[in-house]
């Protein structure tokens, strides 16, 4: 059970590159030959964002045929993002993925996207990674880098993620107030880029034109998680409520939370979502629990319909026994919640008990509802 608060990925700065950086090392003091392993995944972030689309001047065919390729593609990355986010794996199993995942999207891209499409994605690609955009192959062999400039890109990476690691973690000791936090980051980011631009030719800054080309607003993107995995029902037993598919809930806003009715912080966050349920019901806001045992009394059927009655739970519960939804997820926290918008993909989740400790995590998270109900279907 936890109960220090955690935050998934819910927010990128500029560029997106540091919004990983708590959680993923991109480079490490001792890496001599950075990769694109190293790299967040901003290109699986980005192409699912209705911006990017209208930048690309997507069809409807073409879009039809993204969203088939990522939903596939998100049913791998998803679990391993919330494996990584809430420190349940290593980082090098995680950037593998992504890697593999990245890799597989642009071969698929190529076949959905014409040239001049699949072009303008890669220069979005590159002004996402901001100075790290260096990293790729294609940026180092454009800008004919030399290894003592790939060596002094280095360096200031790793100390730059070595930072942003010590402001993390200060940030989750509560030692630091996020708006300080958020100061700190943007003055590191700030000197990185210094850093970088200092250390090309006036020939190399030249041909950064080229490889970003004209400037794209990444505060206008909204969507940078993946789809939510479908309730799965292998060892499914459902408490309350009919059998729910989230694919026949688009154009309703979902909360999904896992649960155990025995631990304390679950009891704690179960009161917010029954309001949530409350106060938004003529939104057609939808709610599921998923009761997933930690103890042997929580594989009991019977007493969790007894623990929800008692609790004043009335939306869907299920009771996953064999945690095929625990594991298609990449959940290893009670609690968690995710609110998923009107198209099916996550837009933001909480771990731990959300008012832990004079935290305003309701009221965050109840902000993030209200938006998403707000948003066009």
């Amino acid at each position: 059970m936890l109960t220090m608060r955690s935050s998934i990925l819910t927010s990128a700065l500029t560029p997106w590159v540091l919004v990983f950086m708590a959680s993923v090392p991109l480079v490490t003091a001792e890496a001599s030959e950075p990769t694109t392993a190293d790299l967040p995944p901003v290109l699986l972030q980005m192409i699912r964002d209705d911006a990017v689309h209208e930048d690309l001047e997507l069809t409807s065919d073409q879009k039809r045929s993204l969203f088939s390729v990522v939903k596939g593609i998100d049913a791998q990355w998803f679990p391993q993002l919330n494996l990584i986010t809430t420190g349940n794996t290593k980082p090098e199993p995680y950037q593998e993925t992504v890697k593999d995942l990245t890799a597989k999207l642009q071969r698929e891209l190529k076949s959905i996207l014409n040239t001049s499409q699949f072009d303008r994605l890669m220069q979005l690609r590159r002004q996402a990674l901001g100075t790290r955009m260096v990293l790729l192959d294609d940026v180092r062999q454009g800008l004919e880098l030399t290894s003592s400039q790939i060596q002094r890109f280095t360096d200031a990476f790793a100390k730059t993620e070595s930072e942003s690691q010590r402001i993390a973690a200060k940030l989750k000791k509560q030692e630091l107030e996020a708006g300080e936090a958020a100061r700190q980051v943007a003055k590191l980011q700030q000197t990185e880029r210094e850093t970088v631009v200092g250390a090309l030719t006036d020939t190399q800054r030249g041909r950064l034109g080229s490889l970003t080309g004209p400037a794209f607003d990444f505060s206008r993107v909204r969507r940078k998680l993946p789809f939510a995995p479908e309730i799965q029902d292998a060892g499914v037993t459902w408490i309350q409520g009919e059998p729910v598919r989230l694919a026949d809930l688009r154009g309703k806003v979902v909360v999904v939370h896992f649960y155990a009715f025995q631990c304390i912080n679950c009891i704690r966050n179960l009161p917010h979502y029954t309001a949530w349920y409350s106060d938004y019901a003529d939104d057609d806001l939808v709610v599921l629990g998923i009761q997933r045992p930690e103890t042997s009394a929580e594989r009991d059927g019977n007493k969790v319909a007894s623990a929800a009655k008692r609790e004043g739970i009335r939306y869907p519960i299920l009771l996953d026994l064999e945690s095929s939804n625990w594991n298609a997820w990449g959940n290893r926290i009670w609690p968690s919640v995710y609110l998923i918008d009107k198209d099916g993909f996550l837009r933001r989740s909480w771990y731990g008990e959300m008012n832990w400790q004079g935290n305003e995590g309701e009221k965050d998270m109840r902000s993030t509802l209200e938006m998403l109900l707000a948003e066009d279907g």
